[in-house]
Parts: C-alpha cells; sequence; structure tokens
C-alpha cells in the first residue's frame, strides 16, 4: 500500500500495525510528509483550532539519584553544577508566571530525594492556594502509587513521566541495570488510575532505536491511550557516556509529531526545546506539524544552564518574559496564537468536576 493510502487510512481509523507504522517510517518522501503535517494540522484544529498552550516549566533541582546514559544530569557525572531551589524560590516563579499569563505550571526536577514526598505535597497546595484557577503538573520521575496519590489529593492534576522507549530491551540499552522497564511502566499505569492527566514520551532517534521500535511507540500510546505525550529529539550530551552518539534529526521528529496527532487525535502535543535546540524554527515547525503546546522557562536565569540534560539547550539567559514574547511571535509568525488557558485534555472534565 502507498504511504498517502497509509496516512488516510490513519487519519479515518486513527491506528495501523505495527508494520503499517513502519512502513511509513521507512518510506517516506518530503511529500508525503507534507501531505501527512497538512492532515495533522486539520484533526489538531478540529479539537484546539488555532490555539497554543503554554506550560510554564520550573526547573527546581538539578541532582538526580538515577544514572540514564544519556542524561546531563544523571548521578556520575561530576562536571554537573548542582542547585536545588527554595520552596520560596519556586513560588516566587509561579508567582511572576501567573503575572505573564501563565494557568499551567510544571515542576520538573531529576529524581531527588532531599525533598520529601511531604514537601512536594505543601508545595503544590500553596501554589494552589495563590492560584485557584491554575493546573499544576508535576514531572519529578518514578515514585509508589500512595505517593502519587497523595500528590493528586494535594492537588496536582498532571504528572509527565516520559517511558522512553516502549521495548524492554530497548529501555535496559539506555539505562542502567539497577533501573526498571516494568516498573516504569508500572507507574504510568498508577498515575492513570488515580485520575491524573497523563503524559508519555519519548526521544527520537535515540541510540540502537530502530524504525521498528519507532512504530511499536506509536502502538503503545495508542494502547495506553495518554492524555499527553512529548518526544523530542535525542541530542548528545558532552558528559555523558553517549556523548558521541548521533543526534536525532528533525526530519524524524516531525513525522512522528505527525503520526502521534493521526494516532491521537485529542491529545496535548508539545513542540519541545530540544526541537527549537537542533533547529532555528524547530518549534514553529512543530506546531505545523500537528503540535498544540509549548513549554517556556520560568525557571531563574542564574540557574537555568545548569539543567543541562542535554548540549546547546536554548533559552538559558531570557528572562521569563522575554520567553514569553518571543514564542508569542513565533506562533503568530506561522497563523497561530498563545492563550491563556489551563489547557486541558478536551474532553477530559467531561463527567467530572473541575480540580
Amino acid at each position: 500500500m502507498e504511504t498517502k493510502e497509509l496516512i488516510d487510512r490513519l487519519e479515518r481509523d486513527h491506528i495501523l500495525t505495527q508494520e503499517e507504522y513502519t512502513a511509513i517510517i521507512t518510506n517516506h518522501t518530503t511529500q508525503d510528509m507534507e501531505y501527512l503535517f497538512e492532515k495533522a494540522r486539520k484533526l489538531r484544529e478540529q479539537y484546539y483550532q488555532k490555539d497554543v498552550y503554554v506550560r510554564g516549566l520550573i526547573e527546581f533541582s538539578n541532582y538526580c539519584k538515577n544514572d540514564c546514559f544519556y542524561c546531563g544530569i544523571r548521578c556520575s557525572n561530576r562536571n554537573a553544577q548542582r542547585y536545588r531551589l527554595r520552596e520560596d524560590e519556586i513560588l516566587e516563579c509561579a508567582n511572576q508566571g501567573y503575572e505573564l499569563g501563565f494557568r499551567t505550571f510544571v515542576l520538573q526536577g531529576g529524581e531527588d530525594l532531599s525533598y520529601s514526598a511531604r514537601q512536594i505535597g505543601e508545595l503544590v497546595k500553596k501554589i494552589k492556594q495563590a492560584h485557584p484557577d491554575c493546573a499544576i503538573t508535576l514531572s519529578i520521575g518514578e515514585r509508589e502509587k500512595e505517593v502519587y496519590q497523595y500528590w493528586y489529593d494535594c492537588g496536582a492534576q498532571r504528572y509527565l513521566l516520559r517511558h522512553e522507549t516502549a521495548t524492554k530491551e530497548h529501555y535496559q540499552a539506555l539505562h542502567p541495570k539497577e533501573m526498571s522497564w516494568e516498573h516504569r511502566i508500572q507507574c504510568l499505569r498508577d498515575l492513570k488510575e488515580i485520575g491524573y492527566q497523563v503524559g508519555a514520551g519519548f526521544m527520537v532517534g535515540s541510540p540502537y532505536q530502530t524504525a521498528a521500535h519507532l512504530a511499536k511507540e506509536l502502538c503503545f500510546l495508542k494502547d495506553f491511550d495518554p492524555h499527553m505525550v512529548g518526544i523530542g529529539p535525542f541530542i548528545a550530551q558532552k558528559d555523558s557516556p553517549f556523548a558521541k552518539e548521533k543526534n536525532g534529526t528533525l526530519r524524524e521528529t516531525l513525522l512522528m509529531l505527525g503520526l502521534i496527532r493521526l494516532t491521537l487525535p485529542k491529545v496535548l502535543l508539545p513542540a519541545t526545546t530540544a526541537l527549537g535546540t537542533i533547529d532555528p524554527k524547530g518549534r514553529e515547525k512543530g506546531i505545523l506539524a500537528g503540535a498544540n503546546v509549548v513549554m517556556p522557562n520560568l525557571s531563574p536565569v542564574s540557574v537555568r544552564k545548569k539543567y543541562e540534560l542535554y548540549d546547546n539547550k536554548i533559552c538559558t539567559g531570557e528572562e521569563s518574559a522575554q520567553c514569553r514574547g518571543c514564542l508569542e511571535n513565533r506562533m503568530e509568525s506561522v497563523g497561530y496564537h498563545i492563550v491563556t488557558s489551563r489547557g486541558d485534555y478536551v474532553s477530559f472534565f467531561e463527567n467530572k468536576a473541575t480540580v
């Protein structure tokens, strides 16, 4: 079957077999990609119009107990300049973000157990008390179900946890043996069962990844049906074991964004900072491929360069207002506009009380 025929069927049915996804990934032409993106834009606009949602990212700690082979804040990286933000500093980031129009805050960090579950919970409560119309997203790794439940009860409504890869053997090639693919997937299932809006995701072009792996990601996402999917190109980090590995490409990442949009029509799909790092217009191109979220940085400028998951990360020297203004102009340049909104997954709160 021709690639365009497969894209038409995916637009209609929102599912293909792993072999059919692999065929698109392997055989597509530039014309096929433009055809895919046209379909993806049409579908995202059906649910989200021309709106682009912003998430204010607060990277509050770059300490991590894990030693993932691709990551610049892995625990064994002695060149990392470590930091932890105090509670008052995090609250000030949220206050500044609120003044700039942000209605979602993403608290992100390494798996830093020096912040107790209770401290995180109290922080969530204080942000909710100060800004009750805002949503709070946590992105702080693997915990046990009772901890996730406690944070949910404190007011966190969303959780981002990239599954990294849907293939166990591939996961083992990217992580030390102490880390478990099964536990990571169970965490995602626990989060969804509790009631979070859940974000999964993976790197495109990571070491040892094949077209079949990427196709399996799409099958996994269809089965798990997350509310958000965060993907970006693999970018090598100079102090990691993968320092000399080849980076992921803009082309393949955009292709995957378009395929994810057709597979999960309502999904919240960021055009990531990593996409903007490998191409000056990467985030705009991501929006035109079907994405509908951007995540500017609200962290203090003094620590932004220290949260170095990968090399050459953009926007590390800009003030929060600059980041917001810059992104606004970038989105307008491609016919979309940033909105002041929580930006919930469409229909998530049908038959639910908004929390």
